[in-house]
């Protein structure tokens, strides 16, 4: 997670460059900026994602997916970001495969056509892939073991940063409700830009097998490696 400041001195001599507002429903609002060739997402003064660094967000797809059965597979990510976790994913899906993306604000899918288009190099076309204009939490609770696999990238870690409502998420019930949401042997998978013990004690609590991964940020040698959780329903 980057500051205003920190994204900044990456260009040292290009001015950050307000592109577009977004405003967060229950409130709050996103900013689309561009500092040279780099573009970010922030909240408030953080940065919840931006384009020069995505190793971890396409890690989170790769390695959630190669632990299930891909053909026929239903998938669903929590937050289009700039595409890159739903670039990689179909980068690993067969023809056979579905990829549902739940979006809670509607901005981001009009700069994934507009200003971020050339990140997402047409992925949004793909026909294996629909977004949904909805909170992932809604989409999840009505699943009743309809995914293989569920990708949260919503926030920046297992709490409410965006909107309080998204605790939902990561609270006890909450993961248990996951655990309904997925098929005999699928996989949730959550992206942290910082580890949490108690938060894989939950997981393990809900009835998951837990592999915790990290990654490092190949930006900056200095920042703790950003955390994946890798929580698998038992076939």
């Amino acid at each position: 997670m980057l500051t205003q400041q920190e994204a900044q001195s990456r260009h040292a001599g290009d001015p950050i460059e307000l592109i577009d507002t977004a405003d967060i429903p229950n409130g709050g609002q996103l900013r689309l900026l561009r500092c040279g060739p780099d573009f970010s997402i922030q909240f408030g003064e953080d940065e919840l994602m931006g384009s020069q660094a995505h190793v971890s967000e396409q890690a989170l797809a790769k390695l959630a997916i190669e632990r299930i059965e891909r053909s026929g597979s239903r998938i669903l990510i929590g937050g289009l970001g700039m595409g890159f976790t739903l670039a990689a994913a179909l980068a690993e899906l067969p023809a056979s495969a579905t990829v549902v993306v739940a979006e809670l604000v509607p901005k981001i899918v009009t700069w994934a056509e507009g200003p971020l288009a050339h990140l997402f190099g047409g992925v949004l076309s793909d026909p294996r892939v629909s977004v949904e204009i909805r909170d992932v939490h809604d989409v999840i609770e009505a699943a009743n073991a309809g995914f293989d696999c569920i990708l949260l990238d919503v926030d920046n870690g297992p709490d409410g940063f965006v909107q309080l409502a998204n605790d939902r998420l990561y609270c006890d019930w909450g993961l248990r409700t996951a655990h309904a949401a997925l098929r005999p042997g699928g996989v949730l998978a959550i992206w942290s830009a910082y580890g949490d013990d108690a938060f894989f004690a939950r997981l393990v609590t809900a009835g998951f097998k837990v592999d915790e991964v990290k990654i490092d940020d190949p930006e900056s040698a200095e920042r703790a490696p950003y955390t994946i959780w890798l929580a698998a329903r038992a076939r």
